[in-house]
């Protein structure tokens, strides 16, 4: 019987996958930038949440995010291929970020290494699940290809809803996307959003926060048409009480306990305090 083939998978920390979700399984991590007063400091490894969201508060100036270079994604690349006999990296939408540009630059200088570069089209948990499901695959001796196209699957299948409190911190980090369209009454209302086509998109406006996230599930129950929700992440940006409550009201309506999980901080940077999301997929 031939020996089944090792496959690592590689993702970037905007997917900030809780330890316990991916203990076990062959996922590894590079880490984005985020420049803040002239200070380069490595996503996740560098900064915590909590310290990030301490100095967030009493900051002037808002930072900037940047993706790890050509130059990082060959030295990731190289170490994991002496170990493995292939590397699927799973990474943030290229619609937001030129991490899937520069890991495409690095595969190309490596012709006679066996990598795939997968775009989820989406950032934390949403490229969690996308990750999850390519690291599962792996782990079940699956080919290379039928790694990458796990993750391509769950990228058709998952769902990211978002209540944020300002549409500030997306907008001055450049990554608004569609919903750039309701800065006019940024004031007055508590967007809801979600992921579309790989960016930041407005699915409808209210009132309070409140009414925000029970519209959230409301969506998230009318997206389900009828099935069930396999899995599911709920987080927030430096909004712990209201992330639980959201928590308690996914396993009391839909019958699993989710992840808990905030964001790493280049994510916290771009969706600003007070966001909670909802990341789910169903079983159709």
């Amino acid at each position: 019987m031939p020996k089944k083939k090792k496959i690592a998978i590689l993702t970037d920390s905007s997917a900030y996958i809780p330890e316990e979700a991916a203990c076990g399984l062959n996922i590894h991590t590079i880490p984005l930038w985020l420049i803040w007063d002239n200070e380069h400091i490595r996503d996740g490894v560098d900064i915590t949440p909590k310290q990030f969201y301490t100095r967030l508060k009493a900051a002037k100036n808002i930072p900037t995010s940047s993706q790890p270079t050509c130059g990082e994604f060959k030295a990731y690349f190289e170490k994991l291929a002496a170990e493995n006999d292939a590397v699927v990296a799973v990474l943030v939408s290229s619609k937001m970020s030129g991490t899937i540009a520069s890991a495409l630059s690095a595969q190309e200088e490596l012709p006679d290494l066996n990598i795939r570069v997968v775009d989820s089209f989406a950032t934390a948990m949403a490229l969690g699940f996308c990750v999850l499901a390519a690291a599962r695959a792996a782990q079940q001796g699956q080919s290379i290809d039928e790694v990458a196209a796990a993750a391509e699957d769950m990228r058709e299948r998952v769902h990211f809803l978002f209540a944020v409190d300002t549409l500030e911190y997306l907008h001055k980090g450049g990554r608004i996307g569609g919903a750039k369209a309701l800065m006019g009454t940024v004031l007055s209302i508590k967007p809801l959003l979600h992921f579309q086509n790989g960016q930041i998109e407005p699915l409808m406006s209210v009132r309070t926060k409140k009414k925000a996230i029970a519209t959230m599930l409301d969506v998230a129950e009318e997206r389900l048409s009828g099935g069930k929700m396999v899995e599911a992440a709920v987080l927030d940006v430096d909004a712990p009480d209201e992330g639980d409550a959201v928590a308690e009201v996914v396993s009391q309506r839909f019958g699993i306990k989710p992840i808990r999980a905030t964001v790493s901080p280049v994510v916290g940077t771009h969706a600003g305090i007070g966001s909670v999301g909802l990341i789910f997929y169903g079983d159709c």
